[in-house]
């Protein structure tokens, strides 16, 4: 028997999620101090819930909630019970400090367990993680999920390229978990060092930043894996692992049994219709420390309707485009940097880096500048050109005019973290 539950049927799932709902809102209602003044204001009791619809009459959970209770926001159990805290990567302020208990830890890595299964990993895989480990989620969540698959893990984390190369030479790991710039990172040093044909990779799984198809084409054809899978994930839910795409990669895959996802309108905070793009609003079912009643992720994607080529029973959301608190403001009109990516996406003879830069020109109006490299095979004599082109492509879809710069492959900087994209300068911003 595996990891992924069988024979969930929308009935079974209803229940699951109507049990896991009134049992969560008792748990925080008398535990929790945060939620207890939370729904005190709003006028809402337990009893309330009577019916799984009823999820959208409760208040919501946002970021600031969390950085208000700091340093263990949420905590709804004893102190002795608390068995490991994780953390997020603090850039935006405080860091949002999570508790576990023995359970919250076991549940999370089953359903971690799960992602691997999915992705047709077997027993006598070797996992070399190369995401961060401490405080942040990542890389425990992979040991973790690893562990209890039966899988052999490489526990690596952020060293640098030379011991990374050397480990997976000398290991023959077949699976690569890590950030998408991590990976292309890797994926360049393979190739320079001319080692394709000295590793074993066949698979990689990416997780805390989008990833264009022209970058995972790149990486798959520098690396020569046969999948790159996208995994789901927020420090606020354990850690990664909340879902992963399936071999037709075609939308990600959710525990339905464990989550309630809704997609909401970050304006109007009304849910969309499944296949509408909205913000990502989650509610845990068995979590026990830190549990969250309608948070509000700021991710942007959509539920996907209909089934899976897979035969899957588990629904899908579809790649995270972005997040609504990334959206900058240009001429009076609204974009996600996941826009731009997918109109360079698009483009023959565009690399997979690239960078937006805003800035205001001498009378005072906002100017963005798209700094692109080059596809590595392409050379600088059609500059002028890709640049019209993008420039063009990028006026029709977000309605406003740019500047282009084509750059030079490789010109760009790598990182083993998560690539910064959007850079700021009117006003004194960076």
């Amino acid at each position: 028997m595996g990891f992924i539950p069988e024979n969930l049927t929308k009935e079974k799932i209803e229940d699951i999620q109507f049990k896991g709902l009134k049992w969560t809102l008792n748990h925080c209602l008398n535990n929790s101090s945060l939620y207890m003044e939370k729904y005190r204001k709003a006028g809402i009791k337990a009893d309330d819930v009577r019916k799984l619809s009823d999820l959208e009459h409760l208040p919501f959970l946002d970021k600031s909630d969390l950085m208000g209770d700091y340093p263990l926001p949420l905590k709804s159990v004893k102190d002795k019970d608390v068995v490991r805290i994780h953390g997020s990567s603090g850039t935006t302020g405080k860091r949002k400090i999570m508790c576990y208990t023995k359970n919250d830890i076991d549940v999370w890595a089953d359903m971690f367990a799960r992602c691997y299964e999915l992705s047709g990993m077997t027993k006598n895989d070797r996992v070399h993680i190369a995401v961060g480990y401490g405080l942040w989620t990542a890389g425990a969540g992979f040991q973790l999920g690893c562990e209890r698959f039966g899988a052999m893990a490489v526990p690596m984390g952020p060293v640098n390229t030379d011991m990374h190369v050397e480990m997976l030479v000398d290991m023959q790991s077949t699976v690569f978990c890590s950030t998408a710039s991590m990976a292309l990172l890797m994926a360049e040093e393979i190739n320079t060092r001319g080692l394709k044909s000295k590793i074993n990779l066949k698979k990689i799984i990416l997780g805390a930043e989008r990833s264009s198809d022209t970058m995972r084409s790149y990486i798959k054809e520098l690396t020569g894996v046969n999948e790159i899978y996208d995994i789901y994930g927020l420090t606020e839910l354990y850690g990664p692992g909340t879902g992963l795409d399936c071999t037709y990669h075609e939308g990600i895959h959710f525990w339905n049994d464990l989550f309630i996802f809704e997609i909401i309108d970050p304006d109007t905070l009304k849910p969309v219709p499944d296949g509408k793009e909205g913000e990502l609003v989650i509610t845990t079912l068995k979590k026990e420390a830190s549990p969250l009643i309608r948070y509000r992720t700021h991710d942007i994607t959509r539920i996907i309707p209909g089934e899976c080529r897979c035969g899957l029973s588990f629904p899908r959301h579809g790649r995270i485009m972005g997040r609504s608190d990334d959206m900058f403001i240009y001429r009076a009109v609204n974009i996600y940097p996941s826009q731009v990516d997918l109109v360079l996406n698009t483009i023959d003879g565009i690399g997979s880096e690239y960078q937006i830069h805003l800035d205001h020109n001498k009378d005072g109006r906002d100017m963005m500048t798209i700094r692109v490299e080059r596809d590595y095979s392409c050379s600088s004599d059609d500059d002028k050109a890709l640049a019209g082109l993008v420039a063009d492509k990028l006026r029709r879809k977000l309605l406003v005019r740019s500047e282009v710069e084509i750059l030079a492959f490789h010109e760009l900087p790598r990182t083993q973290k998560k690539s910064k994209r959007v850079f700021d300068h009117r006003n004194g911003n960076k």
